[in-house]
């Protein structure tokens, strides 16, 4: 597939429109809501195979690039390809059942890409993880099934078959770099835009909940008698608390902290002035 036919491809599967006249690609894109970096991210990969991907992938608009294209596979390609199929090997020996036999493995072929298709569309990208080369695979044997045991018609005119067989061929090749491209784009660019977003999104929550854990004003009375070195009965004694509460507030201020040891609990009244270095001399 050429350049110019991937561009086309991309265009179309981005939504965008031709006819765009002097305007830049960010004039274009901006103008039908599409996310310039991850439209430029699509053709760099897909047109120049660069691999290189920017951090600002926009989730949305690669998943609508990725739902135009299962359209196109599912309402156009692949019923396109099946009629000329059927074109070019029915005329075959009728005596031969190997016409049915190729068909019938397109179908499976076709089965399972709108099963890889639906798992996609319903966000689980992760069920179909090692099945996009066996789907190409299958389109190769296709192919391979007609080279070897494709059976000829003498009674056909001359030509006419082959050519329509040809282009069949070629219709097969381009549909299976079309999809094993679409697949590529799936793995290497919306995969760890995902994993960036979740992780993202986990340290935003981590920060969130950091920031609003803090400690209680008797959880801060435990830790100075903590960093003192009392015991867990000195400091209900003191506290007027029961000793059982002291171990309960001791939980707590590990748990929001994260700090687990006596010494990092002392650091951490130090830096926020709970106690100073002369009281616990």
């Amino acid at each position: 597939m050429s350049h110019e036919e991937d561009a086309i491809q991309i265009i179309s599967r981005f939504g965008l429109e031709m006819g765009v006249g002097e305007q830049t690609i960010e004039q274009v894109c901006d103008s039908h809501g599409v996310h310039t970096p991850t439209f430029l991210a699509v053709v760099n990969y897909k047109v120049f195979k660069l691999r290189a991907l920017p951090a600002d992938i926009d989730i949305p608009t690669l998943q609508r690039y990725l739902h135009n294209a299962h359209t196109y596979f599912l309402d156009f390609r692949l019923p396109r390809l099946r009629r000329s199929l059927i074109e070019a090997i029915i005329p075959a020996d009728p005596t031969t059942k190997i016409p049915g036999l190729i068909l019938r493995c397109y179908d499976e072929f076709v089965d399972e890409i709108r099963t890889h298709i639906e798992h996609e569309n319903e966000g689980r990208y992760d069920e179909h993880e090692h099945d996009d080369q066996r789907i190409t695979d299958k389109l190769s044997e296709i192919k391979n099934l007609i080279i070897k045991y494709y059976p000829t018609t003498p009674t056909s005119t001359e030509g006419t078959v082959t050519y329509t067989l040809i282009g069949v061929m070629s219709d097969l090749w381009h549909t299976e770099h079309d999809f094993s491209d679409h697949c590529a784009i799936e793995d290497d660019i919306l995969r760890p835009a995902l994993l960036r977003n979740q992780a993202r999104c986990a340290q935003r929550q981590k920060t969130a909940s950091e920031e609003t854990e803090e400690l209680s004003a008797r959880e801060r009375d435990v830790l100075v008698q903590i960093v003192k070195g009392l015991s867990y009965k000195e400091i209900a004694n003191v506290l007027h608390i029961s000793t059982h509460t002291v171990i309960s507030h001791r939980k707590h201020i590990t748990r929001k902290l994260n700090i687990h040891s006596s010494a990092g609990l002392t650091i951490y009244a130090i830096v926020n002035h709970l106690v100073d270095l002369g009281s616990l001399e």
